[in-house]
């Protein structure tokens, strides 16, 4: 008798080639109760051993104090490698030096070096300070002028909003790499088909370094749409057809995010995809089940 052809899901779990590298982004709490959570998500996932975890830093350096305390915890409590993110928002170059030798000072080997938004503009038109980094690429060099830290950038595979083509982009990707970027890694996406295009110009592009999918399982679609819009990421009418009617059902909402977000894993794990970045929104429980459907395992601390 022919055995029954096997969804993603089931496919994953029937064993994929070998389990993906994860990593996790996590953002500085504003409250007590959201450092709790905060630490409840870091003590949930940390056994899922990821290659790094990201803390996130706010426009216009808005959360540098919290960015750095928690990166610092992070290290003193765990055995996770952070990644601290830095921007070049509202500071001028010698402060962000500044803020890049605490980094080292600190133990911090790795950090995602991004342009920024301006407070209160995200996705607005960014005017650099005159004495200040002007881009991601400047900061780039900027950061590996200091030390040899690992440095991660951001690449938009939808284009970015400020980008007239995906060939600038690229270009752009090229120039962050001479700079001294070591990876990138995504925003979140859902057109799993125009991903795979998109890396397929990029690689044929001669672009080598590591290339993390960003993936956001995100269970309140509305809040989904806040987040995507200013940026210009595309949502497929699908997606919103899933969420239809559930504003009032969250248990159902969580389940069907957890599914999407699998199986587009799943899809770029089978098409030789090893690397997944999480954007957790500081809750672990969507990207613990992922990462188990993915084949990923706890291991002892």
């Amino acid at each position: 008798m022919t055995e029954p052809a096997l969804g993603p899901i089931a496919r994953a779990g029937a064993g994929l080639a070998q389990p993906p590298r994860v990593s996790f982004e996590f953002s500085p709490p504003k409250t007590e109760e959201a450092e709790v959570a905060l630490w409840e998500a870091i003590r949930r996932l940390a056994p899922l051993n990821p290659a790094f975890v990201s803390v996130t830093y706010g426009a216009g350096g808005s959360t540098r104090d919290r960015t750095h305390r928690t990166v610092s915890r992070i290290l003193a409590e765990t055995q996770l490698a952070p990644a601290a993110h830095l921007t070049c928002v509202d500071a001028s170059r010698a402060e962000v030096d500044d803020v890049i030798r605490d980094y080292w000072d600190a133990g911090v080997r790795h950090i995602v070096a991004l342009r920024g938004d301006p407070p209160g503009q995200i996705g607005g038109v960014y005017v650099p300070r005159p004495d200040g980094y002007v881009n991601a690429t400047e900061l780039t060099a900027g950061i590996r002028a200091i030390g040899p830290f690992e440095v991660s950038v951001s690449l938009y595979p939808q284009t970015h909003p400020e980008s007239g083509s995906v060939d600038h982009d690229i270009d752009v990707l090229k120039a962050k790499i001479d700079a001294g970027a070591t990876r990138a890694i995504t925003q979140f996406f859902y057109d799993t088909d125009g991903f795979l295009r998109f890396m397929d110009r990029v690689r044929k592009a001669g672009v080598t370094i590591p290339i993390s999918p960003g993936i956001m399982p995100v269970s309140n679609f509305k809040g989904l749409k806040r987040m995507a819009g200013p940026v210009g990421i595309p949502l497929p009418g699908w997606l919103g057809a899933l969420f239809e009617g559930l504003d009032k059902d969250p248990e159902t909402r969580r389940m069907i995010a957890a599914g999407v977000a699998a199986e587009m894993c799943v899809k770029l794990a089978e098409e030789g995809y090893s690397d997944f970045h999480f954007y957790t929104l500081n809750r672990a429980d969507l990207v613990y089940a992922i990462c188990r459907i993915l084949g990923l395992r706890e291991t002892a601390e």
